[in-house]
């Protein structure tokens, strides 16, 4: 099977300079593009200097995450793509283990290689540690990273079917990307790969993690986790995430997320970190504002039971104190 490594950039020369060595250097299985959301620096122009092989697409628009993969996925044609973010580290042989589990198992749509810290190589990073889960009401958290608690990587966890993969390294086939119609582009940024692998769990696809294929995430380089910014999309998403694909009681599953995305800005009000409160309550209006479509979207598509690890990951983490994975 062919594979395509496709990294998103915007304005991202710095980031480009220090990691596309590795991918450039580990990388012979594959095809390598950069896929340029209307950068303003001299991304391009640097790649056209030092990298002439590197296939770049040029996006008319920043699109952010969903909309600049979609736009520049339409280019490609290789069997496998990897979405690889600017500011990953691959390491030698990561893509053999990779094509190895796709060529194998062809019940396997999406895979998550492990993906550990840049600065901190013995932890998992936050991004996507050992591959994601998801609890009832839509709260996201991975094998090596529940909330903000990392667990360091001691080879506890082996390939395994997951729930999700991350963003920051995610690969599918290309067929399937567009049977499920690649990301929602409501999304802008942030959860839309955890939507992608829903929509795939309620189409019966297959989500793998493999653990021998490793890379090493910087993190927030695009967006701090202290962004105000960041908090809106993550909540706020979330919330079309659940609406669009969660099995039940929609009523019922809003209405307890509302009531725990409180408690998250009470915690938020006791730190006196104002601006994420009204991170929060953005949020929420945004989606009472999006409420009609995501429910034309629920309604036109399949939800599955049995999508959860645990019913509620808050519970288990603050009042059980199960902080990690292996636990719960």
């Amino acid at each position: 099977m062919t594979i395509a490594v496709v990294i998103l950039n915007w304005n991202g020369k710095t980031l480009l300079e220090q990691f596309l060595p590795s991918v450039v250097a580990f990388s012979k299985e594959a095809r390598i593009y950069v896929a340029d959301n209307a950068s303003t620096d001299d991304s391009i122009t640097f790649l056209e200097t030092h990298y002439p092989d590197i296939t770049v697409i040029e996006n008319l628009e920043n699109g952010g995450y969903a909309k600049g993969y979609n736009d520049a996925l339409k280019h490609i044609n290789e069997d496998i793509i990897c979405l690889l973010n600017s500011d990953v580290e691959v390491t030698k042989n990561w893509l053999i283990p990779i094509l190895r589990a796709y060529n194998t198992d062809p019940e396997t749509a999406i895979i998550q290689p492990m993906i550990l810290d840049f600065i901190t190589k013995e932890k998992f990073e936050y991004a996507g540690a050992a591959g994601g889960y998801i609890d009832k009401y839509g709260y996201p958290f991975c094998r090596g990273r529940i909330f903000n608690t990392i667990e360091d990587d001691t080879n506890q966890y082996g390939d395994a079917e997951i729930f999700w993969a991350s963003g920051a390294c995610f690969f599918i086939k290309n067929e399937v990307f567009k049977t499920l119609g690649g990301f929602d582009e409501s999304f802008f940024a942030h959860m839309e790969e955890i939507d992608l692998c829903w929509r795939a769990h309620n189409n019966n696809l297959k989500v793998n993690y493999i653990s021998e294929a490793v890379v090493y995430h910087v993190g927030g380089a695009t967006l701090l986790s202290t962004n105000p910014k960041k908090t809106y999309l993550n909540f706020r998403n979330s919330l079309f995430t659940m609406t669009k694909n969660a099995y039940g009681n929609l009523f019922l599953l809003i209405f307890t997320r509302l009531v725990l995305d409180g408690l998250a800005a009470i915690q938020f009000l006791v730190k006196f970190k104002l601006e994420f409160i009204w991170s929060i309550l953005k949020a929420h209006l945004s989606f009472y504002k999006n409420l009609s479509r995501l429910l034309k979207q629920r309604k036109s598509a399949t939800q599955l039971p049995n999508y959860f690890k645990t019913k509620s990951i808050v519970y288990q983490y603050y009042l059980k104190g199960k902080t990690e994975f292996n636990r719960l």
